[in-house]
């Protein structure tokens, strides 16, 4: 007489219970690592720079990129970016000031969401009807600014003149949320990643195919962004330097880097 086989399936009260039991350890994780926000403040102003803002997008992205490359049975990438976006919000709010100004141009409800999903719910979020008084709060202590990408405001030929405010992200950040609409930029020192995108402006004349083709030739590769108001916004691939001799040689009378990004974190 065979033997009755066993079902290897756990059943679902079994699952159940361990989902309570991961969720109590989740929470005593997430507890102790919000804590550690506290600590890190006080560190801060002990060393003389509790009036610095923490916000380090470099450090942020090599952290999730290094987490979505880790293996693992089912969590997806925009699982681990929400999650861990929330987290790093929460951290940098109770560091110090911390505030997100958003212009979004025809859409501004796409603009909150993609601010939402960058910085969490943490920090405060106001929205502007011009991109020029989202971008002066990012000159304010703990201020980042989300302005959105449209073909009728070349609002990011301003940061030409406004050197301490930088562009730093991308939005979004993963491929799978769809093409890049807008740009987040604050003052703050931004540093490469290894897998980075430069945004370079120029007045250059012409067709865009002819200042990608210059720079190629000096190799450089680059995309036209958007076009506005006598204005080309470029991403270059790679991270650029802003006394770079090769974009010094490009065309235009009037250009000049505004900030890189870190690539999308699932390409």
């Amino acid at each position: 007489m065979s033997e009755a086989k066993t079902d290897p399936t756990p059943s679902l009260e079994a699952v159940r219970q361990r989902i309570d039991a991961l969720d109590t350890e989740l929470l005593r994780l997430v507890d102790e690592r919000a804590s550690l926000a506290r600590v890190v403040a006080q560190a801060k102003k002990a060393a003389g720079d509790g009036d610095k803002f923490a916000l380090r997008p470099a450090r942020e992205a090599q952290i999730l990129r290094r987490l979505i490359g880790s293996e693992r049975k089912a969590a997806s990438p925009s699982l681990i970016v929400r999650i861990w976006r929330e987290l790093i919000g929460d951290s940098l709010a109770g560091q110090g000031p911390f505030h997100i100004s958003v212009w979004g141009g025809k859409d501004p409800g796409r603009a909150v969401e993609l601010a939402r999903h960058r910085f969490g719910a943490a920090p405060p979020l106001r929205q502007f009807a011009k991109p020029e008084d989202a971008i002066a709060q990012a000159r304010t202590q703990g201020g980042v600014a989300v302005c959105a990408i449209t073909p009728d405001n070349a609002w990011w030929g301003r940061l030409l003149a406004e050197p301490e405010v930088k562009v730093f992200a991308a939005l979004p950040c993963l491929a799978a949320w769809g093409p890049m609409s807008a740009l987040a930029m604050a003052a703050v020192e931004v540093e490469p990643t290894g897998n980075d995108r430069t945004y370079w402006v120029t007045d250059a004349a012409g067709p865009a195919g002819a200042v990608e083709d210059a720079l190629s030739r000096d190799g450089v590769a680059a995309d036209l962004v958007v076009e506005a108001n006598g204005l080309k916004l470029f991403m270059l691939a790679g991270f650029y330097q802003r006394n770079d001799q090769r974009l010094a040689r490009a065309p235009g009378r009037l250009s000049g880097i505004i900030g890189a990004a870190p690539a999308p974190l699932d390409v």
